[in-house]
């Protein structure tokens, strides 16, 4: 094809930036193309964007909760990362007692060398046997929130997530292509309407960039088409984030179930384990946990100090009690007490008195005796002997 001399260098320079429409490197990563206002943008709806932004809102929002669950279950991010490496190398975590059942151990061991027979011995069994099972329904409590509530969560943030991830990018690419296909025929129409004036001197030249503006409209059709169907791949996987809620929300409710079977097997066997040192401490303890100075007054009780609650729950005329035939008990005053009316003995600290229950009497206090001396002691200030 001959071309006029006269336009060649124009045709030239036509050429070179038509065939590269976003420009050169300027040398320093940026390309020259995708300066603002360069290059036109194909924007996306604004039901698209919405897309978009709840799909962002809700990797982030997932992301923090599994984050924050996995340490809740788990506190220790020692035995977290242990887990994540485990994992990791598809290799079974090694199963190891949790704080619960380490602390039963240990009060069960040391039973044995206090003596199970002994009171603190057979309560340290007790209470390390309650604390065994505390861990046992913790483990348990743990294994199901992890399957009913942490897996989906990793699984949408490592499966559905990326593959949503991958579509956008792709999306992405699709549409540079099409504003590249878009650059480049705006180009090559400008080129044509300014060889189209010399038309009688040219037309060589201007059937040249007629040819490259129908081959730019063709793959201006292409990039948009293949832009359009990308869209809609990525639409359809961004509008199942709505079904994705709708299964979080179930496994809410499973981890939301797990929680309350967790704490109230909790509250039962707490209840067991207090009710059984009720009854067989009784003859060491009026209260199994009397040597506790707050545990009345936490419970709703009334203090042993409050010399006007003593009158009203305990009626009885202390000189008109008998001790006990048997069932008296030694006991060592650990602190000086003044007594607040004539029903009740005043004690000094290190002294030895003999103390028992009486049938009707508030639990907090005994009858104490020191001689031909009898009156009321609160409970909390004596270290019961065996």
């Amino acid at each position: 094809m001959n071309v006029c001399s006269a336009h060649r260098n124009c045709i030239q320079i036509s050429l070179s930036l038509y065939l590269n429409p976003l420009a050169e490197d300027t040398g320093n990563g940026e390309k020259t193309g995708e300066k603002f206002g360069q290059v036109e943008k194909t924007e996306l709806d604004a039901h698209f964007e919405n897309l978009l932004s709840r799909a962002d809102s809700t990797k982030n929002w997932t992301e923090k909760i599994f984050r924050q669950t996995e340490v809740l279950l788990q506190p220790n991010p020692s035995s977290r990362i242990e887990e994540f490496l485990y994992e990791k190398l598809d290799r079974t975590v090694p199963s190891r007692p949790n704080n619960e059942e380490l602390l039963g151990h240990y009060m069960q061991d040391a039973a044995k060398d206090f003596g199970p027979g002994t009171p603190y011995g057979s309560t340290l069994i007790k209470v390390g046997d309650c604390e065994r099972r505390l861990g046992s329904v913790q483990r348990e409590f743990l294994q199901t929130s992890a399957i009913s509530f942490l897996t989906p969560l990793r699984n949408f943030l490592e499966g559905d997530w990326r593959t949503i991830s991958k579509e956008r990018r792709l999306l992405e690419n699709r549409r540079l292509d099409l504003d590249s296909c878009k650059a480049r025929l705006k180009k090559a129409k400008l080129a044509e309407m300014c060889l189209s004036l010399p038309l009688s001197c040219c037309p060589a030249a201007f059937q040249l960039w007629s040819e490259e503006v129908d081959k730019a409209e063709h793959e201006l059709r292409v990039a948009q088409t293949e832009f359009d169907r990308q869209a809609e791949v990525t639409r359809l996987l961004l509008e199942g984030i709505s079904s994705t809620h709708v299964n979080h929300l179930r496994c809410l409710h499973e981890f939301v179930e797990a929680q309350t079977a967790y704490y109230k097997q909790c509250h039962l066997h707490m209840q067991d384990l207090q009710k059984e040192l009720d009854s067989s401490n009784g003859d060491v303890f009026p209260n199994a946990f009397a040597g506790n100075p707050g545990h009345s007054m936490a419970s709703g009780g009334s203090s042993p100090l409050d010399p006007a609650s003593a009158v009203e729950t305990d009626t009885l005329k202390i000189e008109e009690v008998q001790a006990p035939a048997t069932g008296t008990r030694k006991a060592k005053v650990l602190y000086d007490y003044d007594a607040a009316d004539t029903s009740e003995l005043s004690l000094l600290a290190d002294e030895l008195i003999t103390v028992y229950t009486v049938p009707g009497m508030d639990s907090d206090w005994l009858v104490g005796e020191r001689g031909n001396q009898k009156g009321k002691v609160p409970v909390t200030y004596l270290e019961l002997l065996s």
